[in-house]
């Protein structure tokens, strides 16, 4: 089994390589410490068969990083691992296309289980995951319509940039950029650049007091 591990801090990284070497056959982990290398890594290494994803990286918005894997990737599984575990963020993470949620306190057996499921076609998520929500689905509805490089665009409009500065950010002609911007207001919904930003704003996951939690050692 071949994975990408997406986290920015390198101790947890180095914890998942250990606690998964069972699985993984001696084949060593694809590392990512942000969403662009995150990019980098999917297409790099088309053989990949699972992420294991943290949702909290440099240049990722809260599920930005999972949408723009629903997109590139679809047929790609996906584990968030975060110690952001809000019932409402769990349940998210489902709706918006991850196949499983670990949270980073769990033991590494639950891991291992979480991993091995997935891998056998099924989903694993925590029994304490919220409602579903109908605002969520259309959400996530409206997001998958977009193409991962529209997703990087949307990115760069919610960080502010103007067309000429997304162009010069994704090495893309001004005009191209300006087809996309339109796409994308029209798949979203969105009348403006602002509320497409308050948009993407909406992907930044639940935080509830005590939600943030150590790493769980063997």
């Amino acid at each position: 089994m071949k994975l990408v591990i997406a986290d920015d801090h390198p101790l947890f990284r180095s914890a998942i390589v250990h606690a998964l070497g069972e699985l993984t056959a001696g084949q060593p982990p694809v590392e990512a410490s942000s969403l662009r290398s995150l990019e980098e890594a999917v297409r790099a290494h088309p053989d990949v068969d699972l992420v294991l994803l943290d949702l909290h990286m440099p240049g990722a918005r809260g599920f930005s990083s999972l949408v723009f894997l629903r997109g590139e990737r679809p047929e790609l599984p996906v584990i968030i691992i975060s110690s952001n575990a809000h019932p409402r963020t769990i349940r998210r993470a489902e709706q918006f296309g991850a196949a499983g949620f670990v949270p980073k306190s769990a033991p590494v057996a639950q891991m291992l289980d979480a991993v091995r499921q997935v891998m056998a076609g099924g989903i694993w998520f925590p029994e304490q995951a919220a409602e579903t929500s109908e605002s969520d689905a259309r959400l996530a509805a409206q997001l998958a319509q977009l193409t991962p490089q529209q997703v990087r665009v949307l990115m760069c409009i919610a960080d502010g940039l103007l067309n000429k500065q997304i162009a010069y950010e994704l090495g893309l002609a001004e005009n191209t950029v300006k087809v996309h911007v339109t796409a994308i207001l029209r798949k979203l919904n969105c009348y403006s650049r602002t509320q497409a930003a308050v948009l993407v704003r909406s992907l930044e996951p639940d935080v509830a007091p005590g939600d943030e939690a150590p790493v769980a050692a063997e």
